[in-house]
């Protein structure tokens, strides 16, 4: 008997949001079929590649590939530049990692200069994400908000604790988007999202972060809750589960011990520059398998591969 395909689309759609100006926008969401079932319906917008830049620089120490990329960029911006140029890149991402008071606790004023710099720089949209201090983040976010105005940003992240102020002076205040960040639980990512729109953020300004794990590191759970996630939207039409999902995976990936581990103390484990780039490719594509809709990476050889996997199942 010969096969006969059945696609499966759902009358349920997630949510298009924009980012970005002009001719490089990019707009995430929008599907209605399973994650990378584009046998069922060709993809309206495929998954989208950012790739991360921090405040303090590249940190490169035992990975020759990537700093011998972004040799001679010194300055945020410049490696900005460089980020946007890579193959595969969709937009940018801006880790303030300096911000971190319980680091160098650079100083709002500073980092305010250094995101205008940047977005001025680059012409693909423009991702900013914090310090991880909830109150650094809220003064941090306000100000950046007001700096980039006109360039639709997207800020990573809001949460429970801080959604209010974040919410009301990224997206109500300037018209940017925003994370909301929950902790790999989709009761707390609905919850979070129904809190933000009571406050007055349309959904189409919100982009979910459902947390992130390394694969092998608890990855089952990030997994499960964003399949989860996807079928509420789909299946049942859950209206607050329905804006597309962003997962920050070099910020998990470069930090587990396959990646930051020397050749000198684990020999036979290989090249650090390998082991970092497979498992910081294997985590985003199980994360586009699994749901999401973005993914933020660090090493040219991985934003190069993973944008040739979404070409190649488009």
């Amino acid at each position: 008997m010969p096969f006969t395909a059945k696609p499966r689309k759902f009358s349920a759609g997630i949510i298009e949001i924009p980012l970005g100006v002009g001719q490089n926008a990019v707009t995430i969401g929008g599907g209605n079929v399973l994650p990378l079932y584009y046998f069922d319906n060709p993809a309206k917008n495929p998954p989208a590649v950012g790739v991360e830049i921090t405040d303090t620089g590249v940190e490169a120490a035992g990975l020759p590939e990537l700093a011998a990329y972004y040799e001679g960029a010194n300055t945020p911006a410049e490696r900005a530049k460089k980020a946007a140029a890579m193959e595969g890149a969709d937009f940018v991402c801006l880790r303030f990692e300096g911000a971190d008071p319980g680091g160098l606790n650079r100083s709002v004023a500073d980092c305010v200069a250094i995101a205008k710099e940047v977005v001025e720089a680059i012409n693909k949209p423009l991702v900013i994400a914090g310090s991880k201090n909830l109150e650094k983040d809220v003064e941090l976010f306000s100000a950046c908000a007001e700096v980039c105005s006109d360039k639709n940003v997207l800020f990573l992240s809001a949460r429970e604790e801080n959604y209010k102020t974040i919410g009301a002076s990224c997206a109500l205040a300037y018209g940017q988007k925003v994370g909301a960040e929950s902790s790999v639980d989709i009761n707390l990512a609905k919850q979070l999202n129904v809190l933000m729109t009571q406050l007055g953020v349309q959904p189409q300004s919100i982009v979910m972060n459902l947390g992130s794990a390394a694969a092998g590191y608890g990855f089952e759970y990030v997994a499960s809750t964003m399949e989860r996630v996807k079928l509420a939207a789909l299946e049942q039409n859950d209206t607050m589960l329905q804006m597309p999902v962003i997962t920050p995976v070099a910020s998990e990936t470069w930090s587990v011990k396959e990646s930051i581990m020397p050749e000198s103390d684990m020999p036979e484990w290989g090249s650090l520059e390998e082991r970092g780039i497979e498992m910081e490719t294997v985590t985003a594509s199980a994360c586009l398998a699994s749901g999401c809709d973005a993914v933020i990476l660090r090493h040219p050889t991985s934003v190069k591969a993973i944008a040739a996997l979404i070409a190649a199942l488009l």
